[in-house]
């Protein structure tokens, strides 16, 4: 055996990669390595940096591990070797097939909101809907925000519009913090959990993961503006079997209304009628 030496600066070695996603799937490096397919031995030297591994070592310990594309990626760049799933802008042509389907879906929604995600909550796209729906909301004016998460949290966005916000937020938090601890590497999700906990007035006790929380099946966003209520609950689409970083971290979240009232609300918004309070 011998120790691998990483000249590429920026890139952290895999055994540290390793030891930092063992952490967050809480496996040991027993449970790892049979998982894996490899002797305890072997991946010790592999976490040491005694050993290299081969290209196929990391697909299994990616397997074992369900890392996503982008942390795939990551490792296999750790350990010498060249990416292995691309990541295809969502502008150029090649995306082209995907672009209509994500519009056809978003014009399917209407009159309803609906928006493109990113995975770190960024509004890559969203209907006409989303945009009356949202002016009326805020009066008119437009969102200080591209971020869902941002645009829930921040007092001069949506918040002071949510009547249920503490239930949402917290909802919102709790699925943040999982993604942190599913992802470790990704430092854009740590970054966005601490930019949300820093606005005014966020609980005090959001800053640690309540991994005893069951997560909630459907959750219905309560809007109030001048006298109206509008109620939403959403459902998440995402594209199966990606084999393209983009394609793995997009989501469509569409929105639908829970009663009556909402709905024929938001169909007077389609049809431009003045709005009656």
């Amino acid at each position: 055996m011998h120790t691998v030496e990483r000249r590429v600066t920026g890139i952290a070695p895999i055994g540290a990669l390793l030891r930092e996603w063992r952490a967050s799937r809480r496996l040991s490096q027993l449970s790892l390595a049979l998982d894996a397919g490899v002797s305890t031995r072997h991946l010790s030297f592999v976490e040491t940096g005694k050993a290299q591994p081969s290209r196929e070592l990391v697909d299994k310990l990616a397997d074992a591990l369900a890392m996503p594309l982008r942390e795939r990626n990551a490792l296999l760049v750790a350990a010498g070797y060249a990416p292995k799933y691309p990541e295809t802008a969502l502008a150029t042509p090649m995306m082209a097939q995907v672009r209509r389907a994500i519009d056809s879906i978003l014009a399917q929604q209407e009159p309803y909101p609906a928006f493109l995600l990113n995975r770190h909550w960024d509004v890559l796209a969203a209907n006409a809907a989303a945009a009356r729906v949202s002016a009326f909301v805020l009066d008119g004016r437009t969102s200080p925000h591209s971020n869902m998460l941002h645009n829930i949290f921040d007092p001069a966005d949506l918040r002071s519009k949510i009547v249920n916000w503490e239930e949402i937020a917290g909802d919102l938090m709790r699925h943040l913090h999982s993604e942190v601890a599913a992802t470790p590497t990704d430092a854009g999700v740590r970054d966005l959990l601490e930019q949300t906990l820093a606005y005014p007035d966020v609980p005090q006790h959001w800053r640690n993961r309540d991994v005893a929380a069951a997560p909630t099946p459907l959750l219905t966003t309560h809007f109030r503006h001048n006298g109206r209520d509008l109620r939403f609950f959403s459902t998440i689409t995402a594209f199966g079997t990606p084999r393209d970083v983009t394609l793995e971290e997009l989501r469509i979240e569409c929105a639908f209304p829970e009663d009556e009232a909402t709905a024929e609300f938001c169909r007077q918004l389609a049809r431009g009628d003045a709005v009656q309070d």
